[in-house]
Formats: structure tokens, sequence, C-alpha cells
């Protein structure tokens, strides 16, 4: 029972985010006793996923701010006179200005059931129940053969099999297992294999009801932050290291977009993009392909970009005889930065990162997990449970407990009053009280979510994962990015897809992300619209909230920490998970400096077992969550892998 839990711990973690669940893991694995505790009644905290129910009762909460008040004091008895707390928050204060708008008629869902529920409950995170009826359509890589690069001298296996099993999200100790036949064979990806336009698609989009997306909530898997992962990123490699892989599955972001001159086109990446696109001439394919090459080694040649180290990148492009479309897709689409405030070195560093990823495991740099982002932190907090990590939620934690004299934490006291020691403490940094963090400044995201009734630029492959960066009108404002998800990525029901905006605050959400709404989609109701607008998407609902950027605070910020209590930020602005993998890197290495950071998993043929302890192969259950990856592996590793091994090796 939670009210029971053993009294001393080795380490002690507040909140599920990234950040904490790989620290948790990396705990664990080194032979840590963990507690890993959060206020929350799902997994992630603002990383979470959420169905369409779930983020409706998601937005009520955080619209509504009440306080919570202190139910019981009796804890205070167990604080020693050489002892003093630091009280921690109750309240989760990094939402602000949630806002959502339904472009439908909201009043015929008034008596309309989500499919599947059995009964109304307080807002969850997105779990085994929402993704029962999903069904995997197309290019779904598991990560077996997306991550682990396993070779394998077999001839391909079943390639016309549907998903067996489904992800389940709120338990940390079940495994993931979809495999999936229409695996990409990542670096040979081509957006063809998208499911073919239907009939319906060919005559216009079908009308998507408000009453039809809370009939199919569950289909819906809604991040709270929006991130792609670089295929040569830190996330990406410590996930194939760890083996955390085997508990999620990804997909490949089949295409880059650019916005120029108000239309939406397709950017070229790769070699073969650029020599088959059809909107460069010959001239700019040659200098585009000259430049980028001079990117991937631009150290080399110091005297090509020495004297305009002090210039902005944009600057620099200008004097490399670059049409203005090649540097409008250089800046915004492949480096991704911004216009002002980007140097000439941290933009080449950015299109090199952008070059190194392509070709790993398909045609764009990025991969992005199914399910959602809310998958990732559940993974890890797999991992820390396989290894003994004892698992809380729903379990609020009143204070931290500081010897006076040493000025180290000793304790924790939790909501039912119990006194729970450990020698280190890792507390998101929403859980710290205002008088903690008085001297902290605050950065904001701006986030916006949006159900649209069709793509922003149709192809005939329907099933497309797409990333477009819009650059702002005003000098200084913040480019805006926009990720748009379709069916097959296991976040939104059929005929729909899911758009995410993000861009660092300067106002509200709303104020900050409505402009390129409005640019990108058809927000209106009625039926007298122009043409232009109707060629548009047509925005079914909306979501813009604020969320707290607390990335980059340093410690000696927060007020009277003992040095043995690490804060956690939650996500940054970034598009990527860089600063969550390298914060966790960094505090474990202070807390251990000699173990290793998340080291492989053993190979069950080398585990010696007791004599009085039946090995799996004796027991006869060899089919459990933990063997059953190794297996899988082995039968679904094909051609697929050893292509993308193949790959790497030619780079």
């Amino acid at each position: 029972m939670a009210d029971n839990l053993p009294s001393e711990f080795d380490v002690v973690v507040i909140g599920t985010g990234l950040p904490e669940s790989i620290i948790a893991a990396a705990c664990a694995r080194s032979g840590q006793r963990v507690l890993h505790v959060d206020s929350k009644n799902y997994y992630g905290g603002n990383w979470a996923s959420f169905s369409f129910s779930g983020l409706l009762s998601w937005i009520k909460e955080n619209q509504q701010k009440t306080d919570i008040s202190d139910e019981c004091e009796d804890w205070r008895k167990l604080i020693l006179e050489n002892e003093e707390v630091i009280s921690l928050s109750k309240k989760d204060k990094t939402i602000q200005h949630v806002e959502d708008f339904c472009f439908g008629d909201q009043d015929s869902a008034e008596n309309v059931e989500e499919a599947g529920a059995l009964l109304k409950l307080p807002a969850f995170g997105a779990s085994d129940a929402d993704r029962v009826a999903q069904e995997s359509e197309k290019e779904c890589t598991p990560v077996e053969n997306t991550l682990a690069e396993v070779e394998s001298q077999e001839p391909e296996k079943a390639t016309d099999t549907e998903p067996a099993g489904t992800v389940e999200g709120n338990d940390p100790e079940i495994t993931s297992e979809n495999e999936s036949s229409h695996n990409t064979a990542l670096g040979e990806f081509t957006p063809e294999t998208g499911s073919a336009p239907s009939e319906s698609s060919a005559q216009g989009p079908k009308k998507i009801t408000y009453a039809q997306i809370v009939r199919e909530g569950r289909r819906f898997n809604i991040d709270l932050v929006s991130k792609l992962l670089y295929s040569r990123g830190l996330l990406i490699d410590l996930l194939i290291k760890s083996n955390v892989s085997r508990y999620a599955e990804f997909k490949n972001a089949t295409r880059i977009l650019a916005f120029r001159e108000g239309k939406v086109e397709q950017v070229p990446c790769s070699r073969a993009d650029v020599f088959n696109s059809r909107q460069l001439t010959m001239v700019e394919k040659r200098m585009l392909m000259k430049f980028l090459t001079f990117c991937l080694d631009y150290e080399q040649h110091p005297e090509e970009y020495q004297d305009y180290e002090n210039s902005t990148f944009a600057e620099f492009l200008r004097t490399r005889k670059l049409t203005p479309s090649l540097q409008h897709f250089i800046l915004h689409s492949i480096a991704m930065v911004s216009e002002t405030d980007c140097s000439t070195l941290e933009g080449l560093q950015a299109t090199r990162k952008f070059l190194q990823c392509l070709g790993r495991y398909g045609n764009t740099p990025f991969l992005f997990p199914l399910y959602g982002q809310g998958e990732i932190p559940q993974c890890f907090c797999r991992l820390c449970a396989v290894f003994g990590g004892i698992y809380c939620l729903r379990h609020s934690v009143q204070c931290l407990v500081v010897d006076k004299e040493s000025g180290r934490c000793k304790a924790i006291v939790d909501h039912f009053g119990q006194r729970i020691s450990a020698n280190y403490f890792i507390v998101e940094d929403s859980y710290l009280s205002e008088s903690t963090c008085t001297n902290v400044c605050y950065r904001q995201i701006s986030r916006a979510v949006l159900i649209t009734d069709q793509s922003v630029l149709n192809t005939d492959a329907e099933q497309q994962v797409s990333i477009l960066t819009v650059p702002p009108e005003d000098v200084g404002k913040p480019a805006v990015c926009v990720i748009e998800l379709c069916s097959s990525t296991m976040t939104c029901m059929k005929e729909t897809y899911l758009v995410h905006l993000t861009c660092p605050s300067t106002k509200t959400a709303r104020e900050d992300l409505e402009p390129v709404v409005q640019k990108l989609f058809n927000l209106n109701e009625e039926k007298e619209t122009e043409d232009e607008e109707l060629e548009k998407p047509r925005v079914l609902w909306a979501v813009y909230f604020n969320m707290r950027d607390s990335s980059g605070v340093e410690k000696k910020s927060y007020d009277d920490l003992p040095s043995n209590v690490y804060v956690c930020s939650g996500p940054d602005s970034a598009l990527g998970n860089d600063c969550a993998v390298k914060q966790a890197e960094t505090i474990f290495h202070e807390m251990f400096p000699t173990e290793e950071f998340c080291p492989p998993p053993p190979n069950p043929e080398d585990i010696i077992y007791d004599e009085d302890e039946i090995a799996p192969e004796e027991s006869g259950f060899s089919n459990s969550p933990e063997t059953k990856p190794e297996s899988s592996t082995e039968e679904s590793s094909s051609g697929d892998s050893t292509a993308v091994k193949k790959e790497d090796n030619e780079e």
C-alpha cells in the first residue's frame, strides 16, 4: 500500500517528467533503492499525453485554478527540534492562459459518450484503454527495427501483419509491443508508401463533427509538449544504449515544409530530394548541394566563415551566392534558427546536425514516438520499475526535512504523514514553493493544439508527419514551429490531423499563435467562405495555453536548497530533447560520479540464478513482457535492420 512504504531509500524522485524519469531509471539500474512519486494521477507531468476527454479534464482543472488547502497538520509533529522544513507547492502553477474553442456544434455532443468508456473519470493520461480500439495504418516502425540496429542475415518475414498488442500507458511495468509489418525500411523511406487517397479525399475532406471527436476520443493521444527526436540526438542514443527502446515504437517524420510568400512548400533535404525537386532550377540545385556539402565539414574550411563569426547566420547566407528561396529553406527549414539572433557558427552547427541525422532512419532527420511524446517518460519509468523502483501516483509530498547542522536534506514527509529518509532528492521545478523560487526568472512557451480535417499540404500520400517553421512577420519575434501528425501516429482519429504549434512566448499563447493559425487554417464555421479559405484545412477544435519554461535555471537561483536536493526543469521550447538528457546525466554524475549512466541491461544468458530460484526457461513462462522484445526482435528483424546498419556505415 502507498501509505505503508519502506521508510528508507537511496533516492527519492518527485515528479515523473522526462528528466526525472531518466534519473530514476539510471539510479535503479545502478543498484540504488528508488522511490518515484507524483502528486498527479498520470505519468509525465507537463510531458504527458492525454485522450481527448482527458485533455478536456486537464483544461478544466487548469482553468479553475483552485487552491488546495492543507488537510492535516499532524505531519509537523514528525519534525525534530534540530530540523527545519522546506514546504512544497500543492498546486501546479506552470500552466496559464488556457483557452479552448470548438468550431462546430458543441450542443450535438452533449449526450455522446466516449466509445469504450466504462464510466466518467477524472483526467487521465494516455492509458492502455485509450488505445485498445486503435489500429496501425502505415509506416509504423517497431523500435526493434528502428533503433536497436540489430544485424540479421535472415530473409524478410511476414510483411502484411497487423500490430499485435497495445501500449500500456500508465503501468511502468508493462511492455509495449506492437509488431507491424508495414515497417518502413528506414533509410529507404518513400512518401509513396502512405495510404492511397480515398474517394472521399478526392471529392474533398469528409465533414467531421464535434460529436464524432468526443465519441472517438480514445483514439487521440494529445501531447502537452510538442517535440521530435533527432535520429542522432542524445535521447535516441540513450534509448539504444539502455535498451529502453524496446518499450516504444517510432514513426519517421516524412517531410519538411516551408511557409514562403503565403504558400506551404515541401523542402528538399536529401541529395535525392534536391535533384528530384521541381521547385528548384538546375543552378539552384547545384548551389544548394555545394553549400550543404560545405556545412558537413565547415570546420575544415575556417577561411570560408571566419570573417563572419560576429555576423548572423542570415547575413552569412547572403554572402554565399544563394537565391532568396534557398536562403529561406536553409535558414527556416534546415537550420531552423532565428534570423536575427543566431550567429554564423550556431547556424552552421545546426545545419550540420540536421544533415548528419538524415538517412539514418528515413528521409528526414526526425522520429516521432507512436502514441505521443508522453510515452518516453513512461518507458524510463518501466526500466526503473524492472530494476526495483517503487512508483506511487496521486502521492503528494508535504515538505523536505533539512538538518540544521549539516544543511543536508534528510527526509520527506508525504500526505499520509509518513516520514521517508533518503540520501538524495530529485524535485521537479513545479513542486517548489513560491518562497523557494522568489529569485528565479522563468521564460514561457506558447502552445496551441488543433484538430483539423485535412493536411496543410495535400499530396497523394495521406499519412504524412510534417514539420513546418513559420518565420515571424515582425523583426525580433520568434518563429513558430508547426508539427502535423496523421492518424497512423496513433495520436488522432482517422480522417483528422493533430497539429501542434510552439514558440517562445512574447504574450499569451493565443496572441502569439492565432495569427499563424489564421494563415494556415480556415477558422470560419459559416458555409459562405472565400475560395481561398475553402482550400485551407478546417479547424474543428483548438486549445491555447502558456507553459512555464524552467530550463536553464541554475541551482543557486533557488533559495536555500540543500546540496543533496537537485531540481529538474520542465520542457523547453527547443524541438529536440537534448536539454532533458543532458540535465539528467549531469545530476546523476553529481550524485554517483563513479557509476555508468544507464548502462546496457545484462544479457539474460549471463544471469546467474540462485539455487532456490527457478530460471524463466524452466518455469514455462517465457513470454513475459521483459523477454518478449528480444524474441520479437529476432523474428521481425530483417533486411530493414541490415539496411539501417549499412546506411550508417556508408555515412
